[in-house]
């Protein structure tokens, strides 16, 4: 059985936890980015653009068998990371697991704190693009159940 998006969480907060400062974690964080795949051209349209980031981010999602699977960048080292992290935690679960869970991670690895206003915000503004999919992608399961019961 995969794990939960509450376990994801889990993990990474426990992997975070045993990083004893805050440049330890930055450098997790982009070595995190670093390993993230390359995001094929295509994706790097615009409307795959997260509004609301100063760096440049892309997200782009497909649902595949009833998940979600998201793919993303970005052109700066410490987003890609973050691009990263969203990734690791929401890609793989159905629409309505996504939009049922709480976000812990941010709070309880530090980011809230840690990150300038504008990387928050940006941060902010990938969840909110994750959870838009994710409820766009519900009501195409939705009607896609009703018209298969017409």
């Amino acid at each position: 059985m995969s794990e939960t998006i509450a376990q994801k969480q889990d993990a990474l907060t426990a992997e975070f936890a045993e990083l004893s400062d805050w440049r330890q974690r930055y450098r997790e964080i982009i070595a995190i980015g670093k390993a993230l795949p390359e995001l094929d051209e295509e994706k790097r349209a615009d409307q795959f653009k997260v509004r609301g980031c100063q760096s440049q981010v892309w997200l782009h999602a497909e649902l595949d068998g009833g998940v979600i699977r998201f793919e993303g960048d970005s052109d700066a080292a410490i987003v890609r990371g973050l691009v990263a992290l969203v990734l690791r935690v929401f890609s793989g679960h159905s629409p309505a697991e996504i939009l049922a869970s709480d976000v812990t991670f941010v709070d309880a690895i530090g980011l809230s704190e840690h990150l300038s206003q504008t990387r928050s915000n940006g941060l902010s503004a990938m969840l909110k693009q994750i959870k838009m999919y994710a409820a766009a992608f519900a009501a195409v399961l939705a009607r896609s159940g009703a018209d298969e019961g017409a």
